[in-house]
């Protein structure tokens, strides 16, 4: 389904077998909202002076390679030990203070009809959850500030207050956000199985796959295909994302041809030593200078 159609049906019954209850569970970036929440943090994280310049620039790289072709698993290894790094040493305190400048950039990115499709499924009783391999803290304040019923994230190591820089529980990307949502379902008395949940990326298949109605939003190739195999309902709300990566390919081929050209200026050849070349047909005679008497 197009992103511009109707809203998905999401029923008005949100009650299981058994009267068990549904809920419905939300991956954030690129679903959600459009490209990466953590680069919101990174640029909060600049600001405040956290890091540097050249951190910076390389984060914003990353974050564009991730909104054009989604999450790898040696991407999302690289940014989690970075963000890792940044928050050595980091007080509660002073990550408190920088949600405001993370809202302000995140806030906009946000789909409204992903919003729209949320709070129907919360208006049919289902209880709607963030879940994200982005940090506890993230999930936890935009669940707070979107009114959504909670928010599952990825924990970092306190101690005294302080960030240690460690992983201090579940990591929340591919198989840990499945267990996490089923141990939120178990303390929650969810019935999984008549539960929805929605995502981008083909990392999210161990969470699509634990849920009876999965819905891949904005999806990367492989999971286009799962979702084609499974008859998987899609909704496509990224419209910049399909015009970077036309204009990617339209840079990359103009890349191309700009190097052949060059290719075949460096190999063409050059008159042999003591000839003139020929001048091209239709080409004016240089003029002839006047001789002096």
């Amino acid at each position: 389904m197009d992103g511009d159609s109707a809203m998905p049906p999401v029923g008005g019954d949100a009650g299981g077998a058994g009267g068990s209850r549904s809920a419905a569970f939300f991956d954030l970036d690129r679903t959600l909202m459009a490209g990466s929440s953590g680069w919101y943090f990174v640029r909060a994280a600049y600001e405040q002076g956290m890091i540097d310049r050249r951190r910076l620039a390389g984060d914003l790289v990353d974050a564009a390679r991730f909104r054009l072709w989604g999450s790898t698993d040696a991407g999302t290894a690289k940014v989690r030990a970075r963000i890792g790094t940044y928050l050595t040493g980091v007080s509660e305190r002073d990550l408190r203070r920088m949600a405001p400048r993370v809202l302000s950039g995140v806030l906009p990115r946000l789909y409204p009809q992903m919003l729209a499709v949320a709070y129907a499924h919360q208006d049919a009783g289902r209880p709607i959850y963030i879940c994200t391999a982005a940090s506890q803290e993230m999930a936890s304040m935009l669940s707070l500030v979107l009114s959504f019923d909670g928010g599952v994230g990825s924990r970092a190591e306190v101690l005294d207050g302080v960030y240690t820089g460690r992983e201090g529980g579940l990591f929340t990307y591919r198989e840990g956000k499945a267990q996490a949502i089923r141990e939120l379902a178990a303390r929650e008395g969810f019935d999984l199985a008549t539960s929805y949940a929605y995502s981008d990326s083909e990392s999210d298949l161990p969470m699509l796959l634990a849920v009876g109605h999965p819905v891949a939003v904005n999806p990367d190739s492989t999971l286009v295909r799962v979702a084609a195999q499974e008859g998987w309902e899609v909704l496509h709300f990224d419209r910049l994302h399909r015009r970077l990566k036309i204009a990617a390919a339209a840079l990359a081929a103009a890349a191309a041809g700009g190097a052949g050209r060059a290719a075949v200026r460096r190999t063409a050849p050059l008159a042999p030593p003591g000839r003139v070349p020929r001048r091209h047909a239709g080409a004016k005679p240089a003029p002839r200078r006047p001789q002096r008497r």
